[in-house]
């Protein structure tokens, strides 16, 4: 067995291992920290989490909002190409309306030879029959005298 020495330096040794443990109402507080400590940790590392979520989502966000810049100036571009197909319609239509123009002068033209030709013919006509009628009214005479 033990001796009394060796016993009181046992028990010495155990008050000394008891002194240094916290009180039961520290151990409380103690465990009441240890809880508040791993509920914040689960706390942040949830907000990490959410962090991260939120991250994925802006970059897919950003993501779209580039292929909607894409869309926007392939749209842009059908634009501008109609804007040319327009521009080509209208050179066109510039051109048939100088051909028109060109047309129109040509009638003007026709127009005034037509009416000089047909003075021209007028005049003929009233020529020849001048000279018919002198012819006929000679014939009659000359008819008319000899008879």
């Amino acid at each position: 067995m033990l001796a009394k020495e060796d016993l009181l330096e046992i028990e010495r040794m155990v008050e000394q291992i008891i002194a240094r443990q916290p009180d039961v109402k520290n151990n409380a507080n103690v465990r009441y920290e240890l809880d508040l400590r791993e509920r914040t940790v689960r706390v942040e590392e949830e907000l990490k989490h959410q962090r991260d979520l939120m991250i994925k989502g802006f970059d897919a966000m950003e993501k779209r909002f580039e292929q909607m810049e894409k869309r926007f100036e392939q749209v842009d571009k059908r634009f501008e190409q109609v804007d040319k197909r327009f521009e080509q319609v209208d050179k066109r239509f510039e051109q048939v309306d100088k051909r028109f123009e060109l047309v129109d002068k040509r009638f003007e033209e026709m127009r005034k030879d037509m009416n000089t030709g047909f003075m021209e013919m007028n005049r003929r006509l009233d020529r020849l029959m001048y000279w018919t009628l002198g012819l006929v009214v000679s014939a009659t005479l000359l008819v008319i005298n000899f008879k």
